[in-house]
């Protein structure tokens, strides 16, 4: 499952009720609505997650997306650094 802003992978799990990925700290399934279980979130990162303290910026003055992989994620601009 991705974040559908940053496009980073969050924890998730399965829905025990229809196997549907749903995120690690839901309460309920987004897909069929069952009641889940709640368990904490791995409290370990892996060292690839994304950390949006250290994140860098677009260069276009206009543009909100965020560099990964040496280019922005919302307009494609390449880093300029």
């Amino acid at each position: 499952m991705k974040c559908p802003y940053c496009l980073q992978k969050l924890p998730w799990r399965e829905c025990p009720a229809c196997g549907f990925e749903i995120p690690a700290e839901s309460k309920y399934c987004m897909n069929c609505g069952a009641e889940v279980e709640f368990r904490d979130a791995p409290a370990v990162q892996d060292e690839d997650e994304f950390d949006p303290e250290n994140r860098i910026l677009c260069s276009d003055g206009t543009c909100t997306g965020i560099i990964i992989d040496g280019k922005c994620i919302v307009c494609g601009r390449p880093f300029k650094g």
